[in-house]
């Protein structure tokens, strides 16, 4: 059933949860949502998608020009994540989902997905995404997605995180959120 999660085996061998729900790792560019949701899919034994290679070509020429998407440009993108997240029963996607309306549309697809947000400073998002090679998503643009992202709301199923923490911490975290919530 699709947003229950799942008890297995666990690296160590001891019985815990696993999540057997659609997880989305949010955040704005340079958080680190693609290198903690590869880890926390790896832990949970989960396929990993990042949202950025299903971004249409014009999104990403759009972007690497350093032009902010629209609403409008992310709807399509948006449906194509949906499509991905609903395409298995453990998944794990690295997706800004940077406003609420974006959350709403991936759960009306995928009911009881549930999201992991990677919060930090804007100085240490900066100085990351500064520090990025080889992405198409420009530095300059970081400002643009501070400035549209909805932190979850109250009614949304998720956690917040601090990305000051190393990858392999933040995904242990996560973990064992997803594993107090099958308890």
């Amino acid at each position: 059933m699709t947003g229950e999660l799942l008890v297995s085996a666990g690296e160590d061998g001891r019985a815990d949860a696993a999540a057997r729900a659609r997880v989305v790792v949010m955040g704005v560019s340079a958080s680190g949502k693609s290198s903690v949701g590869a880890e926390l899919a790896r832990l949970i034994g989960a396929r990993f998608v990042d949202a950025d290679d299903l971004h249409p070509a014009a999104n990403v020429a759009k972007m690497a020009a350093g032009i902010p998407l629209e609403d409008e440009d992310r709807w399509p993108w948006l449906d194509a994540v949906a499509a991905t997240i609903t395409d298995a029963e453990r998944t794990v996607v690295a997706c800004s989902a940077l406003k609420r309306s974006y959350r709403d549309r991936l759960r009306d697809a995928a009911p009881g997905v549930v999201f992991v947000h990677l919060t930090g400073s804007p100085e240490l998002l900066a100085a990351r995404a500064g520090g990025r090679e080889g992405h198409f998503m420009p530095p300059a643009l970081l400002s643009s997605q501070l400035d549209t992202l909805q932190p979850l709301g109250d009614d949304e199923v998720g956690v917040a995180l601090d990305v000051t923490a190393p990858v392999a911490d933040l995904a242990r975290a996560a973990r064992g959120w997803l594993d107090a919530r099958a308890r």
